[in-house]
């Protein structure tokens, strides 16, 4: 059985009929490691997720006791420290699985979906019930089982396949965990209408009667999630309406019975022309909410992507986070690891959402959101050690404030029976893992430089002239984007203090500096090299490090079956490296004519 951060648990009982609510739960799990007697559970229904431990009583709503059990229990077992109250900074907490009916998941790396097969719900019971453990475990609470790029048959979900949708909601209920499906805008026009126009009253009855009849199966159903007007899925725009009016025509159906209507913001010109330099796509979410800021209803919520491109390596953080001041907002990031590595290169992720954090105000978010990494693979996560993101991304999602270390630290002790110079050694190369990848992949904030539609491995022009506007304009002379309000105007999207933070080339963070700037390869950089240096000598460093975390990792004792699989990974990621940093450095000499300094080998 490969190794998660539950593993030193025992396993769940197989007869699940004594154990239908998060107090039952967490009075099982307890009494495995205590006697009864040696602790209390009180319920106190007004205190939600929250929780007070205090001597042997753990008080709580009725999932407060559950998360309170889990945070006793991870003291006991990992060392964690053990609050004596504790709240979630944001009330929902949220999965997003990508996955189909027909069974596959997009951009899913570890196997075919654990809900759907052939059109149907097809899953087991133990496997999704230890699913639903492992999210209680860490404070998440909600969970979105099926694709924001609604394929068909989905719309069953929300008509013959309710009853199925029913019985998955109670097996996920005892674990505090509430569903959320994905569903399409134009559904009404598959369902019979001439239109899904949001201010036609035919619409707005349809959807309100949808909504009732969901709720009828599933009277906790956390709501519904939403893409719409974005890479070809349809939306408001097709009937001239403003995506407020959009979205609240769907709140509005959802509100009788406490739903939320999550509508993502992932809106941009995905047929823009290479040519025309004036487009810029970071500025497109900003510019289609930005300006309706105040007018959605109080039961929508915005889910906005970390950064204003696609969950590239590195990106700043998107300005529409900054700035919608009377709108509830969710954070979205992305456990898959779609453009960092795949669940084959190793790249811990709680560097980057602490970054993210950092510049935000946390109280002005509603929700954060991840999208799954999740699959039938049998440790769930087809790397054995990207479990360790799925873990800390719950822990920072109820404390922002707890460190990278802190919650990698402790899903190794959590997870591995290794001694302490092991889990030293694994801990600084998981920490550095994503510095690593960063180094052998995007150069400086560039970002796209990957094979188009895999998204995994280099072309550096890939998607240069496509209808994506995902360009870095490379040149014999240059590279970069001029994102200033002398170039694009992105950079006027932020407030003054981010404004100021990148507006010079000289002062702007380096790793960050091609994203907002168009600089010349012989730039010279704060230590002293050249922009074109600066850029060799990253991708080199890089692969070498890979080649150094592929040996680390094979003198640490993993267990079997753990142990094989993190070595195959960490053997095709030296491979890929290697390949980054001949690719990526052939093109920029190719381009530059400019030899490395140090003499390496670059290829002609």
């Amino acid at each position: 059985m490969n190794q998660n951060w539950l593993s030193k648990f025992p396993p769940l009982p197989e007869d699940f009929s004594g154990i239908g609510q998060p107090i039952d739960l967490a009075r099982w799990e307890l009494s495995r490691f205590l006697p009864e007697s040696a602790f209390s559970l009180k319920v106190e229904p007004e205190m939600g997720d929250a929780f007070l431990l205090s001597g042997s009583t753990i008080t709580g709503g009725e999932t407060g006791v559950l998360y309170g059990a889990y945070a006793l229990l991870r003291h006991l077992q990992g060392g964690a420290p053990l609050p004596a109250s504790s709240r979630p900074r944001y009330p929902l907490r949220m999965i997003n699985c990508w996955d189909n009916m027909d069974g596959s998941v997009e951009r899913g790396y570890a196997g075919r979906s654990l809900f759907f097969e052939g059109g149907q719900f097809v899953y087991h019971p133990a496997r999704l019930r230890h699913l639903g453990r492992m999210m209680a475990s860490v404070g998440l609470n909600v969970l979105c089982i099926n694709n924001v790029n609604v394929h068909e048959p989905a719309q069953g979900l929300l008509d013959e396949l309710l009853p199925d949708l029913s019985a998955l909601a109670d097996l996920f209920r005892p674990f505090g965990v509430r569903l959320m499906v994905s569903v399409d805008f134009s559904m009404p026009l598959r369902a019979g209408l001439a239109t899904a126009d949001p201010l036609d009253g035919r619409v707005q009855t349809w959807w309100a009667q949808t909504a009732a009849r969901v709720y009828r199966e599933v009277p906790d159903l956390a709501g519904f999630l939403v893409k719409a007007d974005s890479e070809g899925r349809p939306g408001p725009f097709t009937y001239g309406r403003s995506h407020a009016e959009g979205a609240n025509l769907l709140a509005r159906a959802l509100k009788p019975f406490g739903g939320v209507l999550v509508w993502r913001c992932f809106v941009y010109n995905c047929r823009q022309d290479w040519r025309d330099a004036s487009v810029d796509r970071p500025k497109a979410a900003f510019d289609t909410y930005q300006p309706l800021d105040g007018q959605f209803d109080e039961n929508v919520i915005l889910q906005i992507k970390n950064g204003p491109f696609d969950f590239q390596v590195r990106e700043p953080v998107s300005p529409l986070l900054l700035s919608m001041e009377k709108t509830n907002m969710a954070l979205e990031v992305q456990l898959a690891q779609e453009y960092t590595g795949q669940q084959i290169d190793l790249y811990t992720m709680a560097p980057l959402w602490k970054e993210i954090f950092a510049d935000l105000e946390p109280d002005r978010l509603s929700a954060v959101a991840a999208v799954s990494n999740l699959g039938r693979d049998d440790n769930f996560f087809g790397h054995p050690l990207a479990a360790a993101n799925f873990f800390a991304f719950g822990l920072l999602t109820w404390n922002p404030e707890i460190s990278p270390e802190e919650t990698v630290s402790l899903w190794i002790a959590l997870t591995y029976d290794l001694d302490a110079s092991s889990r030293q050694t694994l801990l600084r190369w998981m920490m550095n893992s994503r510095r690593i990848y960063e180094k052998y992949t995007a150069p400086l904030g560039l970002g796209w430089m990957i094979t188009p539609h895999s998204h995994y491995g280099p072309n550096p022009s890939g998607y240069e002239y496509d209808l994506w506007g995902t360009y870095h304009r490379a040149s014999h002379t240059a590279v970069g984007i001029d994102r200033t309000a002398a170039g694009t105007g992105y950079l006027t999207q932020y407030p003054p203090e981010l404004q100021a933070r990148y507006q010079n080339a000289s002062s702007c963070p380096d790793l960050l500096l091609l994203f907002f700037h168009r600089l010349p390869y012989d730039f010279v950089m704060k230590d002293g090299r050249t922009l074109i240096q600066r850029i060799y000598d990253d991708h080199f460093e890089g692969a070498a490090e890979a080649a150094e975390l592929e040996k680390a990792l094979a003198a640490i004792p993993f267990p079997e079956p753990d142990r094989t699989v993190i070595l195959e990974r960490a053997e095709k990621q030296r491979l890929n490296a290697e390949n980054w940093r001949d690719v990526i450095n052939t093109f920029f000499h190719r381009l530059s004519d400019l030899p490395d300094a140090r003499g390496r080998t670059i290829y002609p």
